[in-house]
């Protein structure tokens, strides 16, 4: 890895002699950042979010005279720019991602409110990996105030969005439309440092496949015969309902198929639907918002074997 600059000096001229001396070694990070071709943004201090107006209160001069530019479009690796914006405030240091050409990988940990022994960042990340038969990548890393970075080299040609969870429980990506927050910043939750000092690797076909946007055919509406009426209309109802779920968040994908597959399986225990007429048409609207085949099989099955164990016999349901 390049090695951080000699803060005192930018090429032939020192730093600006009235930077206060908190705003030095975040000065400093941004350089760095800088000298590896990664775009920076300045954070505000102590924050994660983006210093500099929103669009609504846009005044359309400077920088945006020709329309509101987002912090991604502001991000730069001019020195110039880079001393102007930290000489006077600690703003902590944010690097966007896809300009600079990355795809970082966030772990994050289990929230408060899940159930024990639900998988941290890690833990997913590593399953992953087995699952697929193979390591996890030796590239550099950064250890986040709640969990880790791990920066990839994006692919060339293919312009990888942000994700969240896609990858499997508190797995997020950041690469185009999003920013990693840089080593040498902090939050009240804590300060962001360099863990590894590798090279930053190139990201792995086998995980860009699975980050790369599905084309989804259009969804035709799931047409049951094979069980009671009620059965038909409820299986009917959550497949629409699985096929409209987003990603991320309460509401996301893996959520809503789980949700879904509850009160379907109802009617399966209850003997108004074959499992296997459930479980398919289930399948396929779950596949549908790009989930992955293994990944929906599992969470029905799991559902499916759960609800027809416990399941409230119909008359007192």
């Amino acid at each position: 890895m390049t090695q951080p600059i000699d803060i005192r000096r930018d090429g032939h001229r020192p730093l600006l002699p009235n930077a206060s001396l908190e705003c030095l070694p975040l000065l400093a990070s941004a350089l760095t950042a800088a000298e590896h071709g990664w775009p920076v943004i300045p954070l505000h201090p102590g924050s994660k979010r983006p210093a500099g107006h929103a669009e609504r209160a846009c005044p359309g001069t400077g920088r945006c005279t020709g329309g509101h530019r987002t912090p991604e479009e502001r991000a730069t690796t001019d020195p110039e720019l880079i001393h102007a914006a930290w000489a006077h405030r600690p703003y902590n240091v944010g690097i966007a991602t896809g300009p600079a050409g990355l795809l970082v990988i966030d772990l994050d940990p289990v929230k408060a409110d899940e159930p024990e022994g639900a998988p941290d960042g890690a833990t997913s990340l590593q399953a992953l990996c087995e699952r697929a038969g193979q390591v996890v990548p030796d590239t550099y890393r950064v250890r986040t105030a709640r969990g880790e970075h791990l920066y990839f080299t994006a692919p060339a040609g293919v312009r990888l969005k942000c994700s969240v969870d896609r990858l499997g429980p508190h797995i997020d990506t950041r690469a185009w439309g999003g920013y990693v927050v840089a080593p040498g910043s902090t939050t009240p939750d804590g300060t962001y440092e360099i863990s590894h000092d590798a090279p930053v690797a190139e990201l792995p076909s086998w995980l860009t496949e699975l980050l790369c946007e599905p084309v989804r055919a259009p969804v035709a509406p799931v047409r049951v015969h094979d069980g009671t009426k009620a059965a038909c209309v409820a299986l009917e109802r959550e497949c629409a309902v699985i096929a409209a779920a987003t990603e991320g968040g309460p509401g996301g994908r893996n959520n809503t198929l789980h949700k879904s597959a509850c009160k379907v399986a109802r009617f399966v225990a209850w003997g108004d639907l074959p499992r296997h007429v459930a479980e398919q048409a289930i399948q396929g609207a779950g596949e549908s918002t790009g989930l992955p085949p293994a990944e929906c099989s599992t969470t029905i099955r799991s559902a499916m074997d759960w609800v027809i164990a416990h399941a409230t016999p119909r008359e007192a349901a």
